[in-house]
């Protein structure tokens, strides 16, 4: 693996010398925040040596780097998942070469299903906490180099960056919820009974993606937010037959209250 990521790191900065500080993984739907971003540098994602390749609509696929609220940043137009056939390990090597090209901070963003009751479709929700569902992504040899064998999970989510976007919601007059995320593997939306079954774990929102990349930037000591848009309800007596496209679509709209509390949250940082 560590000659993979060196390997990758090399051609990338082979293509473009520019030393981010925080990387930016995007979501279904959330790729607007690109447009605020100063663009630098685009690298499509087929170009890269070992990384995957998005197969999913709504992910397009980009590695694209800029300036963002004042700081250098590389953002990842597009994610990869369990469920599209990668390894736990492929799911998570963009989060170990971004790390190598220099960043200390990662934001990652979703769309999710909400399981708390008080939740809306469109919420945006600060993760507090999280409850993996999914393999770990740090099953395998352990590299030293990289983190420990047995890395502390007690405070995944930074509470300094949770508490600073808290107030720039409430500036801007952002509804807002703090939560709990549960990561299932997918592609299947939840059925009723596992919705049910998901909130009484103690989970606010559930989706397919975040976890893996946040405990592998754990596993590297980088500072983490994560912030999840919600798309749709699982919630009883709120259940609807629902689509990828309108999870896209329902993303989309919130889209624009996620950048405002991102962009102004680098400027703070």
């Amino acid at each position: 693996m560590l000659k993979r990521i060196q390997e990758t790191v090399n051609y990338i900065i082979s293509q473009f010398d520019h030393k981010p500080t925080v990387g930016i993984i995007l979501g279904t739907g959330l790729g607007g925040l690109v447009n605020e971003i100063e663009i630098k540098h685009i690298i499509p994602y087929e170009s890269i040596p070992n990384f995957p390749v998005s197969t999913v609509v709504g992910h397009q696929g980009r590695l694209i780097f800029g300036i963002l609220g004042g700081k250098n940043v590389v953002a990842m137009q597009g994610r990869f998942h369990y469920y599209e056939g990668y390894t736990m390990h492929e799911v998570t090597f963009p989060v170990r070469v971004l790390k190598s090209l220099g960043i200390d901070t990662l934001i990652v963003s979703n769309a999710s299903g909400g399981v708390n009751p008080s939740f809306e479709v469109g919420d945006i929700m600060l993760i507090t906490d999280h409850i993996n569902l999914m393999p770990n992504p740090l099953i395998g040899k352990n590299f030293e180099e990289l983190g420990p064998r047995f890395p502390d999970m007690s405070e995944v989510y930074d509470k300094n960056l949770i508490k600073e976007a808290t107030k720039i919601a409430r500036h801007h007059n952002i509804k807002y919820q703090k939560g709990i995320y549960a990561g299932v593997s997918g592609p299947t939306f939840e059925t009723p009974a596992e919705y049910k079954y998901i909130h009484t774990l103690g989970a606010d929102a559930v989706g397919m993606s975040t976890i893996p990349e946040v405990i592998v930037a754990r596993h590297m000591n980088l500072t983490c937010l994560a912030i999840s848009v919600i798309s749709d309800l699982g919630i009883e007596g709120k259940i609807v037959e629902i689509s990828h496209q309108e999870v896209i679509d329902a993303a989309s709209i919130a889209e624009p209250k996620m950048t405002v509390i991102i962009k102004e949250l680098l400027e703070a940082l």
